[in-house]
């Protein structure tokens, strides 16, 4: 890599936190922060849900550290953000990619549904913000990057906490890109269009929902984990320094039909 793509692309001396580790999305975007050059936290609901992505991280030499964090928990996130300032002093990138879904039609959708999946799609990426935020003020540079979805945009079918969960997230990625901006922080998000994870392991499963989804898809194809990674690794770099509260798709093609 020239000493200019590595200048605007590298993250080499940056420290990323990467929640929803574990597996699928956030596993690939840990992965290709580290490849970029960066110190990687991955974070998952108990600490040993990421063993496989800090054995990933570590076959690759990437210096990194495991957290275990429920989402749905203000004060396990206060101390896991804490955690990270204790060790490497500095937070540089924040990937807020922890979720859940739940699927139910809207008039047999359960409280506890609706409040686990605002819960955790929302409040935890606010309040991941939050304390992330507060950090990045003090060192007046920062990135973060909220996991939103093609729902922010659509309503979806029978999941209407996530797609209200995901409306959000995009709305309060545009709200702290607007607070933060002059502290030289950028928050951006990347909305993923559909792919193969375990989120969407059931909907693959219906050959009806299957063929009309992918129908849609200009290539055809559902999207693997790793095509998120070009994306990650501009919104978390220098490359990037002039984009703030954009909602990135990576879907495909799918809303461009």
């Amino acid at each position: 890599m020239s000493a200019y793509l590595q200048k605007q692309f590298g993250l080499k001396d940056k420290v990323a936190v990467v929640t929803g580790a574990s597996r699928g999305l956030g596993q690939a975007m840990a992965v290709a922060l580290g490849e970029a050059g960066a110190t990687v936290v991955a974070v998952g609901s108990k600490v040993e849900n990421v063993a496989k992505t800090i054995a990933l991280l570590e076959e690759k030499g990437v210096p990194c550290m495991a957290l275990g964090c429920d989402q749905g928990d203000g004060k396990q996130i206060a101390e896991a953000v804490e955690s990270v300032i204790s060790r490497f002093g500095k937070i540089d990138i924040l990937v807020n990619n922890a979720g859940t879904i739940k699927r139910a039609p809207a008039h047999e959708f359960s409280d506890d549904d609706w409040d686990d999946v605002i819960n955790t799609n929302l409040n935890g990426v606010f309040k991941f913000c939050r304390a992330a935020g507060k950090q990045m003020l003090k060192q007046k540079s920062g990135k973060i990057i909220n996991i939103a979805s093609l729902l922010s945009f659509s309503g979806g079918i029978t999941v209407p906490s996530y797609a209200a969960s995901k409306g959000g997230v995009a709305q309060l990625t545009k709200a702290l890109a607007n607070e933060w901006a002059s502290s030289n922080i950028q928050v951006n998000a990347i909305a993923p269009g559909y792919f193969e994870t375990d989120n969407t392991y059931n909907l693959r499963q219906d050959s009806e929902r299957f063929k009309s989804i992918s129908d849609r898809i200009p290539s055809g194809e559902w999207g693997k984990p790793e095509d998120l990674a070009g994306a990650v690794v501009f919104l978390s770099s220098n490359a990037s320094n002039y984009m703030n509260g954009h909602i990135m798709l990576v879907d495909g093609g799918w809303m461009a039909r």
